[in-house]
């Protein structure tokens, strides 16, 4: 079966270059870029890489890459006061996140991590006074 697929495959790809519809110029020789499928459930990866491939990004998958990007963010933050906005948001999300997929997310059931969050927090704040 993979020698088929495999077959066919080079067939159309060879008449796309002969007809001019396959441009090659830009990665001829080069790998091919890889998706950052790291925030996908590995169940889910390949359902996702058709559906991303089709033009549509799972929501959960959106929300995954923010909640990231909070995550990086409150790691950088030196203000107290700022912190403790983008942590609220980044609660938001992980609501949001639970809602879309039926099932907790990591960090809320995840008790001692928040509660070192909230330490640190708390110990940042007397100090800035």
């Amino acid at each position: 079966m993979n020698e088929a697929l495999q077959t066919i495959a080079e067939r159309r790809i060879a008449q796309a270059i002969k007809d001019g519809t396959l441009k090659t110029d830009g990665w001829k020789n080069k790998p091919l870029p890889l998706d950052d499928d790291s925030f996908v459930p590995d169940d889910l990866k390949m359902a996702y890489k058709i559906l991303k491939n089709s033009g549509y990004v799972p929501p959960e998958v959106e929300t995954r890459k923010e909640i990231q990007r909070l995550e990086d963010l409150i790691a950088k933050t030196e203000d107290c006061h700022q912190r403790v906005k983008q942590m609220k948001k980044l609660n938001v999300l992980m609501m949001k996140l639970d809602a879309q997929r039926n099932r907790p997310s990591s960090i809320e059931h995840d008790d001692d991590y928040y509660r070192k969050i909230v330490e640190k927090i708390g110990k940042d704040s007397q100090v800035n006074k």
